[in-house]
């Protein structure tokens, strides 16, 4: 785990708009309470709780094997949570299937893109407008934002590099209009380069009212872009606040096991 030299402190993210876009009642767009998850006898996620507010990117940070899939895919709804609630905007989502999910505005990117090999990239796009709410996002849309795209429309997704599947993957997602972008992994198995240049979509994504919940291991890349970062260790949180409220020292603890769990709490809300 590779974290910026010097501390965070005093940092700010380049996608920081969180203060502009939330609204005046503090009313989170995401928000888990109490997520308790097993996979048999195994507990992977025990009491988590977050709250995602308009226009943030809020990353979650962990070793392999820290729960945070599983989070995602849960708030996805694609595992049982034993307890706990998913609300989306104040309203209880933890009931519903994915795909209901999915049309309210819960719309996830996989690890490992998970697109169809034998389809070709724009009918991989029409699967994604299957579950579509209204909104700025078309496949049009998308071939403008992504423009290779346009001439390999008719290719097969599984000619494409790994790069190019995951942009098509983020493509796929976004023409259903999300409200809530979830993103698992985005960097897995992607050279650096390729990693920086879909970060650097970001912005643009973010620019048309997207929120967005990141799990990422490559941590020095999720404190770049993130506006708050949670961080998990065996289904548990051991760190939770803003880039530029935690020290390096405090994220590696975190990450390790080192220390107990320490929130940040943030205003006008109670420390976790």
């Amino acid at each position: 785990m590779t974290v910026p030299a010097g501390g965070l402190a005093g940092s700010s993210s380049p996608l920081d708009s969180t203060e502009a876009a939330r609204p005046a009642n503090g009313t989170p767009v995401l928000e888990a309470a109490g997520l308790t998850v097993y996979h048999g006898q195994l507990r992977a996620l025990d009491s988590i709780s977050l709250r995602v507010y308009p226009g943030e990117v809020y990353a979650i940070i962990g070793a392999n094997g820290a729960g945070k899939s599983t989070l995602l895919r849960t708030i996805a709804g694609l595992h049982h949570a034993t307890t706990g609630s998913v609300l989306l905007e104040g309203a209880d989502v933890t009931g519903l299937r994915p795909e209901r999910r999915a049309r309210l505005g819960i719309v996830m990117v996989p690890e490992g893109r998970r697109l169809f090999g034998s389809l070709s990239v724009e009918e991989n796009l029409k699967v994604g407008a299957t579950y579509a709410r209204r909104g700025p996002w078309t496949i049009e849309r998308v071939y403008e934002t992504f423009e290779w795209m346009r001439d390999r429309r008719d290719q097969q997704t599984a000619q494409l590099s790994g790069g190019e599947q995951q942009t098509v993957a983020i493509g796929r997602a976004l023409v259903a209009n999300p409200r809530v972008l979830l993103l698992d992994e985005l960097s897995l198995g992607l050279a650096p380069v390729v990693v920086q240049r879909i970060y650097a979509m970001l912005p643009h994504i973010l620019e048309t009212g997207l929120t967005v919940l990141l799990v990422e291991q490559d941590v020095s890349q999720a404190l770049r872009v993130a506006t708050h970062l949670q961080c998990l260790l065996e289904g548990r949180t051991t760190l939770e606040g803003r880039p530029d409220e935690v020290t390096a020292d405090q994220v590696e603890a975190a990450y390790f096991g080192l220390a107990g769990t320490a929130s940040i709490p943030r205003e006008g809300s109670e420390s976790s």
